[in-house]
């Protein structure tokens, strides 16, 4: 009986923690919608859409939807994150041609103000002299006052002028400041940025042969996740290898997108080192990757296929090219 007894309050304790922990994930949830930073209403308002859908399939308690949420909150946080960036870059190039624009009316107002200070005070001086002048009897006192006016309101002008562009230059170093926090922003993803089939043949041709070997990769599933699954999913499951083989590497690797489903990585390694990464890469980057489509968690196959290209003294760079191409089924 105590058994049974001690087994019943160990039970009602496991529902008790299920139910308390599965509430602190849902409240998660509804956090991560409330406070979500403020970007575009279109943009904000689909992520807490999506995460709303999210918890009320978190919330039946079914296991599958809870095994299937963590990947899908996951996604859907990056996916908003990757969406903030682009949109920050965006206010960047805005505020950038906003200081351009600010410069350029700054500069036309300094010339201006050059050109019509000296004209007005050329004026202001003629009048005086015209005033000056005996034979112009009565009407002297009236030239005069008017010169006089003319020269405080002239003043008053310059002193308004100067204020105005006192403020340009205080907007102008603002977002200067601006851009800066954006482009540090901006620039968390850069690293995942490659370089185009142009400029690694450039690269190629400019290195040494022998001093490094090439790492081919074809990574077969980014045409047919577009196809079965829509452009935005295939960008994303090509961002998302890009960054895991970024990952894989050393800093002084340099990786080219070679084709829509081609990469070349030149290695300043022997071809052993360079099989033994080739092999890592192909047995832990290939498989599924989660992808949102819609605020739902989609799962593209991507297989990958590897070789590597042992440069020696003797080679040329066309051939080296030659033989990449061949690999990755394209002509160099």
């Amino acid at each position: 009986m105590i058994s049974i007894q001690s087994s019943m309050a160990e039970l009602e304790r496991s529902h008790q923690l299920r139910a308390e922990t599965l509430d602190c994930y849902l409240e998660a949830i509804k956090n991560a919608a409330q406070y979500a930073v403020e970007l575009d209403a279109a943009l904000t308002g689909e992520f807490r859409k999506h995460l709303a859908s999210l918890g009320d399939e978190v919330a039946s308690g079914r296991l599958e939807a809870l095994q299937d949420s963590r990947s899908t909150l996951r996604g859907l946080l990056r996916d908003y994150r990757q969406k903030a960036l682009e949109y920050l870059s965006g206010l960047r190039d805005e505020l950038a041609g906003t200081a351009r624009a600010l410069e350029e009316i700054l500069d036309a107002l300094s010339q201006a103000d050059g050109d019509h200070d000296s004209q007005l005070r050329g004026a202001l001086s003629r009048l005086r002299d015209v005033a000056a002048d005996p034979a112009h009897g009565a009407i002297a006192s009236v030239i005069a006052a008017a010169a006089n006016t003319i020269e405080h309101s002239l003043e008053a002008v310059r002193k308004q002028h100067q204020l105005t562009i006192a403020q340009f230059l205080v907007e102008i170093r603002m977002l200067h400041k601006r851009i800066d926090t954006l482009e540090v922003a901006a620039s968390i993803d850069q690293f995942t940025q490659f370089a185009n089939q142009a400029e690694m043949e450039q690269r190629i041709r400019a290195a040494t042969p022998g001093s490094y070997c090439l790492l081919l990769i074809g990574a077969h599933g980014l045409r047919r996740t577009e196809v079965q699954f829509g452009k935005e999913v295939a960008d994303e499951l090509s961002g998302a290898f890009s960054k895991r083989l970024r990952n894989s590497l050393s800093n002084t690797a340099v990786i080219s997108r070679w084709g829509a489903e081609q990469f070349i990585v030149m290695l300043s390694v022997d071809k052993s080192e360079a099989t033994t990464s080739g092999k890592w890469i192909t047995t832990h980057l290939s498989g599924a990757y989660t992808c949102l489509k819609e605020g739902k968690t989609v799962r593209p196959l991507l297989q990958l296929a590897v070789g590597v290209v042992e440069t020696a003294a003797s080679d040329s760079p066309d051939r080296i090219l030659q033989r990449a191409g061949a690999f990755l089924g394209s002509p160099a």
